[in-house]
């Protein structure tokens, strides 16, 4: 596959990226800035930051497994879920996105924007960068709120090393901006960018993320600032969106699997199967209902039952239909472990192996191997998510977005079903199924949103943060609290906490900062578009 091959390529040189941008030599040409290397490829930052997006290890597995992925009820059991399952305060899991994302990520990707700015021959190169820049961004400023934004990264070529924090709300703004003008400035007659990893290099398809990005970003905003969101929404969509799954901002990785320091496999995948038998997690429950009560045709594929959990994921038996059969489809409720409900082992046939007992674990559903793999896709931004933000939009404000309500939450519906069979070993869900599900789960009046951001929910698994945004702003799914004599709050949290090191090390800029959360650095608090 083209996309893997690239991986392998470019492993080598994103690796050394962190240490070109930080060596300089002694002496040298005094014209020569020397706290940069002087012929560093912008393009392998460009790549660089997209492995890494969803291919460290370290940052999708707190980011993700550990806080929002148990937080917004998808996963539960293990007990390094509870964290995020029982809502229990660790400020390193919160921390590590920024303590890492800022040295490697926002480093590399704001200085491949600044070595591009001013070359004509670099023109579309430019623009990806700078898309990838909000993107990189917003997962930071929607789980932080206020941060390091306009200054930072540019501590070695401005000397500035105590950045200061931006606004969200003049943060955004410049989201708005900047992809409007870098999505308008990508031209096919400008220079090619075969090598980086979302599009090959598919100007058309760039324009499109950019404006979909918009999109999502846009619908940020339905509660602080409706009239600006419902402008962006207009104005991206006008800009041309996402219109099939083809158009899918993915990177496909590789089956690698070898620890923290690896960024070409899949790093939510790796941080679910690093651990093994009751040590993984299992699908929750209140995900489980969900897709039961809608007669989700995803389900049966998605949540399965596994007997043994070896390292390898081939080397699991799928035992769910004996399994299903006599005790049903189970996961693990939001804020239990594994080992609560305790099941006693029951007895199965399993062809070729005879009778095997399947103890408790076994009988707790799991998310499905094609999910898990570590050559699994990972998915940035979907046409569903386009389509069932459009059907929302068009409810809030009746705007001309291609269609009626119902037409574009029944196409968002049919493309979250599709685009299972993306993945290796994916499931291809027929007409009927699909068909079946759109009649089953219509849009009832007063329903709307609830219907549409549900869908949106289970559409955004295995992409927590963005699952864990959404539902902020929305309120969707209506999730209950998971509260354990373990938990040090007793409401789901809203955000995630400064590190330490920052506060210790940019005390004066973050203590602005804490005015914007009434003077409280708490993970209870809200960002600036989570308004009550």
């Amino acid at each position: 596959m083209k996309t893997k091959i690239t991986l392998n390529k470019y492993l080598l040189v994103s690796l050394l990226l962190p240490v070109l941008l930080f060596s300089c030599k002694k002496f040298g040409d005094v014209n020569i800035d020397p706290t940069k290397s002087s012929n560093l490829n912008p393009v392998n930052q460009l790549v660089f930051t997209q492995l890494r997006f969803a291919g460290d290890v370290t940052i999708n597995e707190r980011t993700s497994i550990i806080m929002t992925m148990p937080m917004v009820q998808q996963i539960s059991g293990a007990y390094y879920n509870r964290y995020g399952s029982t809502y229990i305060k660790n400020k390193q899991y919160m921390s590590e996105l920024w303590e890492i994302g800022y040295p490697n990520d926002v480093l590399n990707i704001a200085d491949a924007v600044e070595r591009t700015q001013s070359d004509p021959l670099k023109t579309n190169l430019n623009a990806m960068c700078r898309i990838m820049k909000v993107y990189i961004f917003a997962r930071m400023t929607d789980l932080y709120g206020d941060i390091p934004y306009s200054e930072a990264g540019k501590a070695y070529a401005t000397g500035i090393v105590h950045p200061k924090f931006d606004a969200q709300k003049d943060i955004y703004d410049d989201f708005f901006k900047e992809l409007k003008e870098a999505g308008n400035s990508l031209n096919t007659s400008k220079d090619a960018v075969g090598q980086e990893l979302f599009y090959h290099g598919d100007i058309s398809k760039w324009k499109k993320f950019a404006n979909s990005l918009r999109l999502r970003l846009a619908m940020r905003l339905v509660k602080v600032d409706p009239e600006k969101a419902k402008a962006e929404v207009q104005d991206a969509y006008n800009s041309g969106l996402f219109t099939d799954n083809t158009d899918i901002c993915k990177v496909d990785y590789n089956n690698i699997t070898n620890g923290y320091a690896e960024i070409r496999g899949n790093g939510v995948s790796v941080g679910i199967n690093q651990y093994v038998d009751d040590g993984r997690p299992r699908v929750c429950n209140t995900l489980i209902n969900e897709m039961k009560q809608t007669n989700d045709p995803r389900l049966q594929y998605i949540a399965r039952a596994y007997w043994t959990n070896p390292d390898r994921l081939s080397d699991r038996l799928d035992v769910t239909d004996q399994v299903k059969a006599q005790v049903g489809l189970l996961g693990v409720d939001a804020g239990h472990y594994n080992y609560d409900n305790f099941l006693g082992a029951i007895n199965i046939d399993y062809p070729g192996r005879g009778t095997i007992s399947v103890p408790n674990g076994g009988q707790k559903a799991q998310l499905a191997d094609f999910l898990v793999r570590s050559d699994a896709p990972f998915f940035h931004l979907t046409y569903a998510e386009v389509e069932f933000l459009l059907a929302e939009a068009t409810v809030r404000w009746n705007l001309n977005l291609g269609g009626n309500a119902k037409t574009l939450y029944e196409k968002g519906l049919e493309a979250a079903c599709t685009q299972l069979s993306l993945f290796p070993n994916g499931p291809v869900l027929t007409s009927t199924q699909i068909q079946n599900f759109k009649q089953d789960n219509q849009l009832a009046p007063g329903k709307e949103l609830q219907t549409i951001d549900n869908q949106i929910w289970v559409a955004l698994l295995m992409n927590a943060p963005e699952a864990y945004a959404n539902w902020r702003r929305t309120g969707y799914p209506a999730l209950i609290p998971a509260i354990t004599a373990e938990s040090t709050t007793t409401t789901i949290p809203r955000r995630f906490e400064y590190p330490l090191s920052e506060r210790e090390q940019n005390a004066a800029n973050i203590e602005k900062a804490l005015t914007a959360l009434g003077g409280k650095d708490d993970w209870t608090g809200r960002v600036w578009w989570d308004k009550k």
